[in-house]
């Protein structure tokens, strides 16, 4: 009872300081407004005159950034064929969630060794998107993913990103992390110790060499993994090992839960795939996830905020 009144004491002293502030802005522009230039006390009609005193003007161009961004968007939705404009995602928590290994994805000595997991931690409607293996270089998502300021993480292979380093290059140009999904994509519960340590610390150093950064995420093909797999991950500098709860193809949804259903931190998985291997393009992949997620109430968050 006593953490109760804490917190209702809490929000009280909250409101009562936004009053405040909302206040104290509301004078300082009525103040900017009401008197002339020259002093004849006479103001310009609503709307005509930019708001003068310095709280106001901020708050004032703040609110015209916002628009200007939501402006935006809805045009650059409309471009790419979407049917509703993405939902934009609440900032990142300021405490980052604790990880941990989803139950039963567990290995024996679990608690020394990389989370594995499907979901992050939070209570906001926000799902990740992460995409694997690099196989489809399409230039119309680096444009559309742009457009639409939409994040995502990839998971690379280097047997499929090696055709082209320089279509990564440009993505991770563009603010998207690049992540370890082994060389060659082999099965990894098969291979002993020392060859699943080659699989992904020699991806590493692709991703070190050719991007600068050594990946800190990985993801083994399949899903697929046993204890040697986390040694070999943790040995070559991997702190987390994200899974997925939802997967994305360009023509419909699958899920991991009985539901059938997003839930908030859900890790969305998808692929580098075209008309090839899908019944349409990476841009209707795209189209396929925002229309789900954005009919659910969903956003698109950046997984690398949440971690």
């Amino acid at each position: 009872m006593q953490l109760v009144r804490q917190n209702e004491e809490y929000a009280v002293r909250r409101k009562n300081q936004t009053r405040a502030v909302v206040a104290a802005l509301t004078v300082a522009a009525i103040t900017s407004g009401c008197v002339a230039e020259g002093g004849s006390g006479v103001a310009p009609a609503h709307g005509q005159q930019p708001l003068q005193a310095p709280p106001a003007r901020a708050l004032d161009s703040y609110a015209r950034q916002l628009a200007a961004a939501q402006a935006a968007r809805v045009t650059a939705a409309k471009r790419w064929g979407l049917a509703k404009t993405p939902l934009t995602a609440p900032p990142p928590p300021a405490k980052k969630p604790r990880l941990t290994t989803r139950k039963g994805f567990e290995v024996k000595g679990q608690a020394k060794l990389p989370p594995v997991f499907t979901t992050i931690p939070t209570k906001k409607k926000v799902v990740f998107l992460t995409i694997d293996d690099g196989a489809e270089k399409d230039r119309a998502l680096l444009r559309m993913m742009s457009d639409l300021k939409l994040p995502y993480t990839a998971f690379l292979s280097d047997y499929l990103v090696k055709e082209d380093y320089g279509y990564f290059k440009k993505m991770q140009d563009r603010g998207v992390t690049l992540n370890n999904h082994t060389l060659n994509h082999p099965y990894l519960p098969k291979l002993s110790y020392e060859r699943q340590r080659r699989e992904i610390c020699g991806m590493q150093n692709v991703i070190e060499k050719r991007y600068g950064k050594r990946p800190e995420l990985f993801r083994p093909p399949y899903g697929n993994y046993n204890r040697d797999t986390l040694r070999a991950a943790k040995s070559c500098g991997i702190k987390a090992v994200p899974l997925w709860n939802a997967e994305a193809f360009a023509d419909r949804m699958a899920y991991r839960e009985w539901d059938r259903d997003l839930h908030p931190g859900d890790i969305i998985l998808t692929h580098f795939r075209g008309r090839e291997d899908w019944r349409g393009t990476m841009p209707d992949m795209v189209r396929r996830v925002m229309k789900t997620v954005t009919d659910k109430g969903y956003a698109v968050a950046r997984l690398e905020d949440y971690l």
